[in-house]
């Protein structure tokens, strides 16, 4: 089990990471390879993760950042939870590493800001992702559709609550 470690975002970081591709269907997750990708990253909401070695494993946000617009219509975010989104390296999906990186960025998050719910927003065809995030004890909430690239795509926010303290 990989132990990881989090830093505020740099722009060598957030330029290295708007140059993943993900395959499909997982195109979806692709960020602009641009000063605007960049940019986007370059905020209060986003960390890196480094494994053990210092390298670039995935990244971390939370907030606005980790909105899905069309949450907003469905009156998604305003429940009083830490809204959170995570990226892993697209070579280290699929590969069963997310629940230990999903773990240890949740422990992080509570640290950070003293909270204990969570919630994030997972395109629904993500079932790998979703495995994930059930098994960590991540719960299915509201559903709704949000515009993408143009098509509109089915999101699921899920929620979670850290019973007793951390789960890290």
């Amino acid at each position: 089990m990989s132990t990881y470690r989090f830093y505020p975002m740099t722009k060598e970081m957030a330029a290295r990471i708007t140059s993943w591709k993900y395959e499909e269907p997982y195109s979806l997750y692709n960020m602009d390879e641009n000063e605007d990708g960049i940019s986007e990253l370059m905020n209060e909401d986003y960390y890196y993760v480094a494994d053990w070695q210092d390298r670039l494993v995935g990244f971390l946000c939370s907030g606005d950042s980790a909105r899905v617009p069309g949450g907003y219509a469905a009156n998604l975010y305003n429940n009083g939870a830490l809204d959170i989104g995570f990226g892993l390296r697209p070579d280290l999906t699929g590969r069963g590493k997310g629940q230990n990186f999903l773990t240890q960025s949740i422990s992080f998050l509570q640290r950070q800001f003293k909270t204990q719910n969570f919630q994030l927003v997972v395109a629904e065809f993500n079932e790998r992702a979703v495995k994930v995030y059930e098994r960590t004890g991540f719960v299915k909430g509201s559903s709704f559709k949000s515009k993408v690239n143009e098509r509109e795509v089915g999101f699921q926010a899920m929620n979670y609550s850290v019973q007793g303290g951390s789960i890290g």
